[in-house]
C-alpha cells in the first residue's frame, strides 16, 4: 500500500509545489507589466515581466498536467506530462551545449542585443535605469565606444536631428569630477562632435561590451562563484525534473501492471478501457496487485 501511494503523492508534492512557484512568478510578472507606464514598448528580450509571465504560464499548464494525472491516476495526462518534461529537459541540455561551443556566436549575439537596448533607450523606463547602472558601474559608454549613442534617435549626431541631446551621450557616461556634489546631466552634451582624447577627460569612451569581458577576466572568483550558484540552481531544478519523470513512469507502469490484471481476471466480462481512462484518487493499487 505505501509503495504506489508513496510514488504518487511525492510525484503529487512536486509538481504542486512548482505549481505554487509558477504562480508567484505569473504574479510578479503581471505586477511588474501593470506597474509600468503605459507607453512603454515591450520585446520579449528586454522586457523581465513578459519573460517572468511566458515561463510563469508554461510552468503554471506543466505542473498542473503532472498534479491532475498523479492524483487522478490518469494515465494519458501523465504521459503527456512525462514527454513535456523529456522535452524540456532535452533542450536545457542543448541550450547549454550550444552555448558553450558557439561562445563566439554567444558574443555576437549578445553585442546585437546591447546596441538594440542602445537604441531603445528612453522608451523603456526601466531598460534606461538598467544601462545607465551599468554605465556608471563599469564606467563605460554605449557598446563598442561612445559614438555608439548615435544610433539611438535622440542623440543621432545629424544636422537634421532637432534633439537637444543631438550628438550627445547619457548622464551616465560622464566622469564624475572631484569635489562634485551636484549631478550635471547635461554632462554629455555635444561630447560626440569631439576628439576621443577630449571627450575621454569629461565622458567614458571605452565600449561596455569589453569592458565587462575584461571585468570578468579580473574577477574569475567572483563570476567563478556566482556562475557556480547559478549552475547548482539548475542542476537542482534538473535532478527535481529527472525525479519527476522517474515517478511518473513508475506511476504510469504500475496503473497500466494493475489494469492488466483486472483485464485478465474479468476476461469473460471485458469491457473496452481506453488509455484516457483514470482511476478514483485513491485506488489502493497495492491490494489489488497483491490479490493477482
Amino acid at each position: 500500500m505505501r509503495g504506489y501511494r508513496g510514488i504518487k503523492y511525492t510525484l503529487f508534492i512536486l509538481c504542486y509545489f512548482f505549481w505554487v512557484v509558477s504562480s508567484i512568478l505569473i504574479a510578479v510578472g503581471i505586477y511588474a507589466k501593470i506597474a509600468k507606464e503605459k507607453d512603454v514598448v515591450d520585446t520579449l528580450t528586454v522586457d523581465p515581466a513578459l519573460l517572468l509571465i511566458v515561463v510563469g504560464s508554461a510552468m503554471f499548464l506543466i505542473t498542473f498536467l503532472g498534479c491532475f494525472g498523479a492524483l487522478r491516476n490518469a494515465t494519458c495526462v501523465l504521459k503527456t506530462f512525462l514527454s513535456i518534461l523529456v522535452l524540456v529537459l532535452l533542450l536545457q541540455v542543448a541550450a547549454g551545449v550550444v552555448g558553450y561551443l558557439f561562445t563566439d556566436t554567444m558574443m555576437e549575439r549578445t553585442e546585437r542585443l546591447m546596441m538594440k537596448a542602445v537604441v531603445r533607450y528612453r522608451e523603456d523606463q526601466d531598460l534606461e535605469n538598467a544601462i545607465d547602472f551599468i554605465q556608471k558601474k563599469f564606467q563605460c559608454c554605449g557598446v563598442q565606444n561612445y559614438r555608439d549613442w548615435s544610433q539611438n534617435l535622440y542623440f543621432q549626431c545629424s544636422d537634421s536631428n532637432p534633439s537637444l541631446e543631438a550628438c550627445g551621450v547619457p548622464f551616465s557616461c560622464c566622469v564624475l569630477q572631484q569635489n562634485q556634489t551636484v549631478l550635471n546631466t547635461m554632462c554629455g552634451y555635444g561630447m560626440q562632435q569631439q576628439e576621443d582624447a577630449s571627450a575621454s577627460e569629461d565622458v567614458f569612451t571605452a565600449g561596455c561590451l569589453q569592458t565587462i569581458v575584461s571585468w570578468t577576466r579580473t574577477n574569475l572568483l567572483l563570476v567563478g562563484g556566482l556562475t557556480a550558484g547559478l549552475l547548482l540552481l539548475e542542476l537542482c531544478v534538473c535532478v527535481c525534473q529527472v525525479c519527476m519523470i522517474a515517478l511518473a513512469a513508475v506511476q504510469i507502469c504500475w496503473i497500466k501492471r494493475v489494469r492488466a490484471q483486472e483485464e485478465e481476471e474479468s476476461a469473460g466480462r471485458r469491457q473496452d478501457r481506453k488509455d484516457s481512462y483514470w482511476y478514483p484518487a485513491f485506488t489502493d493499487f497495492n491490494d489489488q496487485w497483491s490479490e493477482g
